[in-house]
């Protein structure tokens, strides 16, 4: 009787900890570039009127704008000079990239939006 009672509060500690991680993972799979980037790129194509070119191109942009941020600025100090080049140089690029997405009306209603 001792042994089933055990067994029985084992299974239930495990049960328990298995429902902790599943909850941790959802969190961490909400942060992703790409996850992001979507919601972005959802939010962007109803205000800019996308099609869905450009919902690709611009998508894409933020996905590449997202990983170089988590890899250079992300969690560093924004004070610092090389932390400072590395936002400017990416921000670049990715204005850059959102001016070939987007016709020039759009590009400047998000230039507006931008700011």
């Amino acid at each position: 009787m001792k042994n089933l009672i055990k067994i029985v509060a084992f299974s239930f500690v495990l049960l328990l900890g298995m429902g902790t991680m599943n909850a941790q993972s959802l969190k961490q799979d909400q942060n992703t570039p790409e996850v992001v980037a979507k919601k972005q790129t959802e939010k962007l194509s109803t205000t800019l009127g996308l099609n869905g070119d450009q919902q690709r191109a611009v998508f894409r942009a933020l996905v590449v704008k997202e990983n170089n941020y988590a890899k250079d600025v992300n969690g560093k100090d924004t004070k610092s000079a090389d932390v400072m080049t590395n936002k400017k140089k990416h921000d670049e690029v990715f204005d850059t990239s959102m001016k070939k997405a987007l016709t020039e009306e759009q590009y400047k209603k998000w230039k507006t939006l931008e700011n």
